[in-house]
């Protein structure tokens, strides 16, 4: 079930049918038959019927989750090491990284405070990824979860959280972390492990490692933080990236992704489809440590998109059907801000923990010391960064900037600011996995991720990255 626009109404209203997709067949002329309803963003009982065949066996899904087949590649692809980030839950304990699989170790930070509970009430979504897991990653928190509240179907998490720099930035943390669950990092927000070389994907596998020996122990049931326990996050991606995941800005509209280097590539192939357009901004406070059109955060149930400069707040979330339909979520069919996505199929499973969107495929990675990084691949050339096209344009733009104060009302703007939007777009970082591919605008230097000397290039290193 799904809506489509009416592209043949010349009378300057706006309509949208009310139909029953097939992605399975690629010719659009062929995918929708329906019934016209007049309506600029759909009514909300009118959104509930054509949300309803996408979330109704939504609720009792947990971690027990099978991908569609749209999807089934991505869920199952090849991954490799980049890095391993290693944290001394005590007071002054060392926050290092390893970019050879542990042999040798760097300090990047420390920890401020540390933390001897977890939250047993852990945010909706968390009960979508598996205990011994990161189940969210951000600019302003990373989520690792210890287990599974079956009574409340929630996961059960601890959490680490940044340094803020000023009052503002400390009120953009307090509705992210539980203090009590939390340790606290002399990081900056959007820097380090929230935003750097360091920073985990959303289902890296969480060890202990007490001894600091490289004998990685996998969480025991149960487990709750001690001082002086020695956590070791393995940072693990695909092997190789998509070039880009697309979404189409309206009701029905396709999401597909596309791969680069592929000799036999049809073109993009779809793996859901759009059930809600979004319109607006929101004051998502995270986003005081994000920069335009970078990635704010990633989790099982959410992507949140940056429009604001780092020291202001505006952003827009992109919600599963399933995350979309939970009781403490309603303010998600009522508002602007959020994009609501479905499967391609309407019985397939929805995209709850399901990569490529919210699991292995996505962090935040816009981190000053990128410049600094030796490895361009996994420094500037492994920033992510969103894009879109305007109403009667065909070419790609950066991100435009919406901007708020900290706690300053919404303005009557933002609840139509990407109402011209017509296609998002996720641009993917570089993987030297096809050696005869080079990207679009490569860096003054490569350094070739199998041990390559690096290739001097004449172009310079645009702003796109």
């Amino acid at each position: 079930m799904g809506v489509l626009p009416d592209e043949n109404n010349a009378s300057g209203n706006h309509y949208y049918t009310v139909c029953a997709p097939n992605f399975r067949t690629q010719n659009p002329q062929t995918r929708y038959t329906g019934l016209l309803v007049k309506s600029r963003f759909l009514p909300l009982p009118i959104f509930l019927f054509v949300i309803a065949p996408f979330i109704s066996n939504a609720q009792a899904e947990t971690e027990d989750r099978a991908p569609s087949e749209a999807v089934a590649a991505e869920n199952q692809s090849e991954k490799i090491e980049v890095a391993r980030l290693r944290i001394e839950n005590t007071k002054d304990g060392e926050i290092s990284g390893s970019r050879d699989e542990g042999k040798t170790w760097s300090v990047i930070g420390h920890i401020a405070v540390p933390t001897i509970k977890v939250n047993p009430r852990g945010y909706n979504a968390s009960k979508y990824g598996p205990p011994g897991t990161i189940v969210a990653t951000a600019v302003n928190a990373i989520h690792l979860k210890a287990g599974q509240n079956t009574k409340e179907n929630r996961g059960i998490i601890w959490s680490l959280a940044p340094a803020a720099e000023d009052e503002a930035g400390r009120q953009s943390l307090q509705s992210e972390v539980s203090p009590g669950s939390a340790a606290y990092t002399d990081m900056p927000g959007g820097e380090g492990v929230f935003g750097g070389i360091y920073t985990p994907f959303v289902g890296n596998p969480i060890f202990l490692d007490n001894d600091k020996n490289n004998e990685l122990k996998t969480l025991p049931e149960n487990y709750v933080p001690k001082l002086g326990d020695v956590w070791t996050i393995q940072i693990l991606r695909p092997r190789r990236y998509p070039r880009e995941i697309v979404f189409e800005n309206r009701f029905a509209g396709l999401i597909t992704i596309e791969y680069r280097g592929d000799a036999d590539s049809k073109g993009p192939r779809i793996i859901g489809q759009v059930l809600r357009p979004v319109l607006g901004v929101g004051r998502f406070i995270g986003s005081y440590f994000a920069e335009t059109g970078r990635l704010r955060a990633n989790h099982n149930g959410v992507i949140d998109i940056s429009t604001s400069r780092r020291g202001e707040i505006g952003s827009f979330q992109i919600v599963p059907a399933n995350h979309a339909m939970s009781p403490e979520l309603s303010y998600v069919l009522l508002g602007a801000q959020w994009m609501v996505i479905g499967p391609a199929t309407a019985g397939d499973p929805s995209w709850e923990g399901v990569a490529p969107l919210y699991s292995d495929f996505l962090r935040p990675r816009y981190d000053k010391a990128d410049w600094e990084e030796a490895n361009d691949l996994e420094g500037i050339l492994g920033r992510f960064r969103f894009e879109i096209k305007r109403k009667g344009k065909t070419e790609w733009e950066p991100m435009p900037e919406f901007s708020m104060r900290v706690g300053a009302p919404l303005p009557k703007w933002a609840n139509s600011a990407l109402n011209q939007v017509t296609h998002l777009r996720i641009v993917f970082p570089f993987t030297w996995t096809e050696p005869e591919t080079l990207p679009s605008n490569p860096p003054i230097r490569l350094n070739i991720e199998n041990g390559g000397s690096g290739i001097k290039s004449p172009f310079s290193i645009g702003n796109s990255f």
